[in-house]
């Protein structure tokens, strides 16, 4: 005689299983995968973190360290060091120039903590294929001072921007979880839209350090810089090309105009005092990806007026040098004999209100 407890238990249980198998294969294709729409809320979940590391290869450290390093520095860059060395800054944007006043190269320093009473140690960020230049530049003017210059082979830099790209100006801070690990974590001293600096050992995994955030291609950096218009290296900065006022030293807050001499400074205070600058580095978007060969090609306006040169960029992004008395028209650009670009420039968000073109 069967029991009825078991009778019933087991109608329960075929009828679960049933359910289940049924549910199974609404959510799955017939070899047991998820289905598309099952990807898809699986890929929007993990696309929905705040903010996105990018890794810099583009870009290497080189350390000064030493009790005049601080000395040594504020007579060969732009800005004023003693913003650093006294603790007002941790990080800073400037610019090396040549004696004509022209842009060599452009770095960010970073203030590096935990050192020996007395002694400075500062970390300088440049472009990777100028590291031995930078190096070489500096111990042309180290003379009989104490400090040191050496390249961090064993570091790397990263740059941490919100998701969001639009509201990158009003992201709070992301959250470090062992910023033990870390020897640089800090705002970008450019602009706000650029979100993050972080520098630390090679082995570590940025990932691991900072809350809610994924890896991107470093190609999406460069597209969000091209995007705002921000220059950064040598294919943005040409050495003893680019001029430092032309190429929005000020609006990224990378010169000082009191402190004392350094070198190139003539040309750029007698600029700056005059107030005239008729060409500005701006972003441009060209109605098709432009070739290499296009790089430093001129720009003209619609009436065949000499408006600019285009100095390079990335897709149908890049930045131009262009003459601000043409800024809003539509500009041309001679990419082959027989293929000319229309190329349209805008007005940065990060400029100052009051600076814009007019």
């Amino acid at each position: 005689m069967y029991n009825v407890h078991s009778i019933v238990g087991g109608a329960v249980f075929r009828k679960i299983f049933r359910l289940s198998l049924n549910s199974l294969h609404r959510v799955s294709g017939s070899n047991g995968t998820p289905t598309g729409r099952i990807c898809k809320q699986a890929h929007s979940e993990a696309g929905q973190k705040k903010f996105v590391c990018y890794s810099l290869p583009h870009r290497s450290l080189v350390q000064v360290q030493g009790h005049d390093s601080g000395s040594f520095l504020q007579g060969l860059i732009t800005n004023d060091i003693e913003l650093l060395t006294e603790g007002m800054q941790t990080a800073m944007y400037a610019h090396m120039l040549n004696v004509q006043g022209r842009t060599l190269y452009d770095i960010i320093i970073y203030s590096l903590k935990g050192q020996r009473e007395g002694e400075e140690s500062l970390l300088i960020e440049v472009d990777s294929t100028m590291q031995d230049a930078v190096q070489r530049h500096l111990k042309i003017y180290k003379i009989r001072r104490k400090v040191t210059i050496s390249p961090c082979l064993d570091l790397s830099l990263w740059a941490v921007l919100p998701q969001d790209r639009e509201g990158a100006a009003g992201h709070d801070c992301p959250n470090l979880t062992a910023p033990e690990k870390v020897l640089v974590w800090e705002a970008d001293p450019r602009a706000k839209a650029m979100g993050w600096r972080l520098v630390a050992d090679k082995q570590v995994n940025p990932l691991e350090l900072i809350e809610d955030c994924q890896q991107g291609e470093t190609e999406g950096y460069q597209r969000h810089r091209y995007g705002i218009g921000l220059p950064e290296g040598v294919k943005d900065l040409p050495p003893g090309v680019a001029l430092p006022l032309e190429s929005n030293l000020v609006y990224m807050q990378g010169i000082s105009f009191s402190k004392g001499c350094y070198i190139g400074q003539e040309l750029t205070a007698r600029t700056h005092h005059t107030g005239v600058v008729r060409k500005r580095l701006m972003p441009v978007r060209l109605s098709a990806p432009s070739a290499a060969t296009a790089e430093g090609a001129e720009l003209h306006t619609e009436t065949g007026k000499p408006a600019g040169k285009h100095r390079t960029g990335l897709g149908d992004l890049g930045l131009s040098l262009v003459r601000l008395a043409h800024a809003k028209e539509t500009l041309l650009l001679q990419q082959s004999e027989d293929t000319t670009l229309t190329v349209r420039a805008s007005q940065p968000d990060w400029w100052p209100k009051d600076q814009k073109t007019k």
